[in-house]
């Protein structure tokens, strides 16, 4: 009965969003506090222990989301994007080598980072008149880019820290290949329809080194805060800050980005209350069924209960946690980066309608991994070398 009404305040929080999404951030703060009321009324739980354990996890995509707008800001405004309309061929084509660039630099990148750079390229090239479906397209390709890097998302970041081998998750990297080739083709035949990618009537203006070296150093910090600390949003804000000086973003841009960072934070807080301890048996049908359930459920906390669990396929399965939140604009950190600046993409139902080659995406993609590799489940190593060390065991009489 309790986990019943849990489940039941998490899923009309999520009815309720896709159908007023105007309200969307209220609705997650109400319904974030829903579910923690009735944990403390109904169960024995600690909200404080709870809320101290994903602190870090918290401070980190709050600082993310924060930090990457001020990056999109920097790289909108460095006049690359004029730039690309001089390089990137015209018609399907240039819109589609676009996704495949988002793809490749959230490949080494965090796919926030990616998936606004690639925002912020779209209001230029396209004269801010971006397809619904198109912008599906950007937040897949961010998320399919990071699934078969472990710097290139946090579940597979995760799974690294875990114990699982670079080379476990690289595999993610063909059925990424393959949803790309699908709904790229589609988004940009959507894109091309709807504006084409427009030439500049005059040269483009030179391009603003320092803003182009700020966002240099702020994805040198994400990478390496986020591989020596497992906290990127250290680096991503440090590099922020040395680059203040040189050139300022109005912070009207970062105040707009709390909304979007307060509405995740608080569907991940209110994810992470539900009484979900196992996960179903690791096998290719469950793995590929978490891929739809990391549409609406967060993706971090399915990771560390499969990690927890173990016996996984680890490359399906960061496909499937990282490629499949990209079903719904709310369903990933990058898809609620790019509302922040298209507002015209939160509306659940044009998602879905407009971005109807996501999902089909995940599913040819998932296939072509079970047909050409199989399942093949890894037991991670309990003392992983880049792993933290296990907590000491009290001996046998509490001492």
């Amino acid at each position: 009965m309790t986990e019943s009404l849990l489940f039941g305040a998490f899923a009309c929080t999520l009815l309720a969003i896709a159908r007023f999404h105007a309200f969307a951030t209220r609705i997650a703060v109400t319904g974030m506090l829903a579910v923690a009321m009735l944990r403390l009324s109904l169960t024995d739980f600690d909200l404080g222990a709870h809320l101290l354990h994903e602190a870090h996890i918290v401070t980190n995509l709050a600082g993310l989301l924060l930090g990457f707008a001020v990056l999109a800001a920097h790289f909108e405004h460095s006049h690359l994007p004029e730039k690309l309309t001089e390089v990137l061929p015209t018609g399907r084509k240039g819109a589609f080598l676009l996704l495949l660039l988002v793809f490749a630099l959230s490949a080494i990148l965090d796919n926030i980072a990616a998936a606004l750079i690639g925002g912020s390229a779209a209001i230029t090239l396209f004269r801010r008149r971006v397809h619904v479906g198109y912008l599906a397209a950007i937040v897949a390709a961010s998320n399919a880019g990071g699934a078969g890097s472990v710097v290139g998302d946090t579940t597979t970041t995760m799974m690294w820290i875990a114990g699982a081998s670079p080379l476990w998750v690289a595999p993610a990297a063909l059925g990424a290949a393959v949803a790309l080739l699908f709904f790229g083709a589609v988004a940009s035949r959507q894109q091309h329809a709807l504006q084409p990618l427009a030439r500049l009537d005059h040269p483009a203006p030179p391009i603003d080194l320092a803003r182009v070296g700020i966002v240099a150093l702020i994805l040198v910090g994400t990478v390496s805060t986020n591989v020596l600390l497992d906290f990127p949003a250290v680096g991503v804000w440090a590099a922020i800050l040395l680059g203040w000086p040189l050139r300022r973003v109005e912070l009207r841009l970062v105040a707009e980005a709390a909304k979007g960072a307060a509405f995740l934070l608080c569907l991940v807080l209110a994810a992470s209350m539900m009484p979900v301890d196992k996960l179903p048996d690791p096998s290719a049908v469950t793995t590929f069924a978490l891929g739809f359930v990391s549409s609406v459920f967060d993706n971090i906390p399915l990771t560390k209960l499969a990690i927890d669990q173990g016996g996984y396929d680890w490359a399906l399965l960061a496909f499937a946690v990282g490629y499949g939140g990209s079903m719904l604009w709310f369903g990933s950190s990058a898809g609620v980066a790019i509302s922040g600046v298209f507002p015209e993409a939160k509306s659940a139902k044009h998602w879905l309608l407009a971005g109807w080659h996501v999902p089909v995406g995940y599913v040819l993609g998932f296939a072509a991994m079970v047909a050409l590799l199989g399942f093949t489940p890894r037991a991670l190593p309990k003392h992983a070398p880049n792993a933290p060390p296990p907590p000491a065991q009290a001996p046998a009489d509490g001492r």
